[in-house]
């Protein structure tokens, strides 16, 4: 059986990010890193300003300087273009990461949860027991006697996709 607990302390614990974070791929951390560059105000201020000059430069708006791409601006497109596909790719990179990371806190955390119920359901029998040793006259209890059974997680993942699957759809 796995050690469920641990004397490390705390701060030597690294967070399942952390431990991502450092085993990214090259083309892992470029992705994050134009992720987090391109997904700023300043970014689309730099954007909108690039596209304005381009658009007055070849409009013919500033004197001297030779038109390269006259309207409709089709090698401005093209870049656009070009450029919108590898920011979408890189993206989908990072949210690929980022799913992957989450869906393991999401196992880990279910685990944990389920750790902790079964835990607590033998703390309540423990204490029940003592009670009994002790011969502590109790009221019927209904909800400590529920919660004194040994939770199914089977069971409750079925009754939320019957829930799920019973919620009235919403019309528009």
């Amino acid at each position: 059986m796995q050690q469920l607990y641990s004397d490390t302390p705390k701060e030597k614990i690294m967070s399942l990010k952390a431990r991502d974070n450092m085993s990214r791929d090259f083309f892992t951390r470029l992705a994050d890193g134009l992720t987090t560059q391109f997904g700023t105000a300043r970014s689309l201020i730099v954007h909108i300003l690039i596209f304005c000059s381009w658009i007055a430069i070849n409009l013919g708006l500033i004197p001297g300087v030779h038109i390269l791409d006259p309207f409709p601006f089709v090698f401005m497109t093209t870049i656009m273009s070009i450029e919108a596909i590898v920011l979408s790719i890189f993206v989908l990179i990072s949210q690929n990461r980022q799913t992957l990371i989450q869906d393991v806190r999401e196992e880990v955390d279910l685990q944990v949860n389920v750790h902790a119920e079964a835990e607590i359901t033998k703390v309540l029998n423990l204490l029940d027991e003592i009670r009994d040793h002790l011969k502590i006259k109790s009221k019927n209890d209904p909800e400590l006697t529920e919660m004194k059974r040994a939770m199914n997680a089977d069971d409750i993942e079925v009754e939320v996709i019957e829930e799920l699957e019973d919620k009235p759809k919403k019309t528009t």
